[in-house]
């Protein structure tokens, strides 16, 4: 017999093998749990600072950012304040009147960066219609915010007219997914977070109702794809 032949792994050795495996992939999954959950984390603290700024600045002036009529009488801006005209709801779209601004949706971030509600120093130009780095600001992953009264979120951006959040899109659904477990009921199309399909840039919009898609329905009882992978998901907070 040959001293030298190669002699097979004992099942000792194979034991430990696959043991070490075993912790090298659950270390793995940790860590892509810890990373899922700092993102997820942070953008739910965005959203919570946003709506927190929203709220202290319709209490102290008894009129909502964005709409709010005074603004150039009460808020410094630097110069004159934008207003908006008053009428209760702040749309990406208004009648302007006697100067107001058109794009209330925009306004909302000067007044409640202008009041000191919001960190940040957002200003919005004279009958701007755009999003930009310096009057709105982004999400995590690099896309602007909306507040808006509209029904742009649901199925089929189907939902109640209500002024709300958007998150933007770019997120991935795994994020998202778990943002609304953390925050609501985990139904993208329940409760008071719900899927989006405002996208916040000239990219392509959140998507719904397919195998790769955010939403693996379009139903109340549907669920957000997390086995889909897809990169581009938002929603929409109601406030």
């Amino acid at each position: 017999m040959d001293a030298h032949r190669q002699r097979g792994f004992t099942v000792l050795e194979i034991a430990i093998v696959v043991l070490i495996v075993g912790f090298l992939l659950a270390g793995v999954l940790k860590g892509q749990e810890m990373i899922t959950s700092a993102k997820v984390k942070r953008v739910a603290g965005q959203l919570d600072e946003v709506h927190a700024a929203y709220l202290g600045f319709q209490d102290r002036f008894k009129a909502l950012p964005g709409d709010y009529s005074e603004a150039n009488l009460t808020l410094d801006c630097g110069s004159p304040c934008l207003r908006g005209n008053g009428d209760s709801r702040i749309r990406a779209s208004e009648t302007p009147v006697n100067g107001s601004q058109a794009h209330e949706d925009l306004l909302v971030w000067t007044h409640l960066a202008a009041s000191g509600f919001l960190k940040g120093d957002y200003r919005m130009i004279d009958g701007e219609s755009l999003s930009t780095d310096k009057n709105s600001p982004k999400n995590a992953y690099q896309i602007y915010l909306q507040i808006a009264f509209d029904g742009r979120y649901g199925m089929n951006d189907g939902g109640t007219v209500r002024h709300n959040l958007k998150t933007g899109g770019q997120i991935p659904v795994n994020v998202i997914n778990e943002l609304d477990r953390k925050v609501d009921d985990g139904k993208p199309y329940k409760g008071a977070f719900q899927f989006s399909t405002y996208q916040g840039n000239s990219a392509e919009s959140p998507t719904e109702g397919g195998v790769s898609t955010c939403t693996n329905a379009i139903d109340l009882e549907s669920d957000w794809n997390v086995q889909g992978g897809n990169t581009n998901c938002g929603a929409a907070t109601l406030m």
